[in-house]
C-alpha cells in the first residue's frame, strides 16, 4: 500500500485536495485505494500523475486532452507519432486562439481610443457598444463597429 494521504498527495504536488478529488472524478486518476477507516491511498505513481496532469495543463492541454495524452502515454499500442499529432493539434488551436485574443486586443483599444473620457458612463461608447446584443459576436477581422 502507498504512503501519501489525500492531504500528502496535494501538499506534495502544490494543488487542493479539492483538485485530487476533482482529477478522480473526471477520470484523470484512478481511484485511491482506502485504510480500513476510508482514508484516501497514494502512492508514488499518483505524487507522479498529479504533477503530469499539472505540467500539461501548464502547457495549454485541456483536461480532456490530458486523459488522451495518459491514456497514450499508458498505452502498449500507442506511438510517439500519435503524441506529436496530439500537439500539432494543440498548437494550431493555440495559433488559432492567438489570432483572436489579438484581435480581441485590437477591438478593445479602437473603443478605448474612440472613447471621450469627459462624457458621463451612460455615453461612453465602449459601455454603448457592449449592450447592444447584435455586438456579442464580435467581428474578429475588422473590429468593433459604431453602435448605432
Amino acid at each position: 500500500m502507498g504512503g501519501y494521504t489525500i492531504g500528502a498527495l496535494a501538499s506534495a504536488c502544490g494543488v487542493g485536495r479539492d483538485t485530487i478529488r476533482y482529477y478522480e472524478r473526471s477520470g484523470l486518476m484512478p481511484r485511491p485505494d482506502r485504510t480500513a477507516s476510508g482514508y484516501r491511498i497514494y502512492d508514488k505513481g499518483d505524487v507522479d500523475r498529479v504533477n503530469f496532469i499539472k505540467t500539461a495543463q501548464s502547457l495549454g492541454f485541456t483536461l480532456n486532452e490530458i486523459g488522451l495524452l495518459l491514456s497514450l502515454r499508458g498505452s502498449d499500442t500507442a506511438s510517439a507519432a500519435d503524441v506529436v499529432k496530439l500537439t500539432e493539434d494543440k498548437v494550431r488551436s493555440l495559433a488559432t486562439k492567438l489570432r483572436q485574443l489579438k484581435a480581441i486586443k485590437q477591438a478593445l483599444e479602437q473603443l478605448v481610443a474612440d472613447c471621450p473620457v469627459d462624457v458621463p458612463a451612460s455615453d461612453c461608447p465602449i459601455l454603448i457598444y457592449i449592450s447592444h446584443a447584435s455586438h456579442r459576436r464580435l467581428d474578429l477581422q475588422s473590429g468593433p463597429t459604431q453602435a448605432r
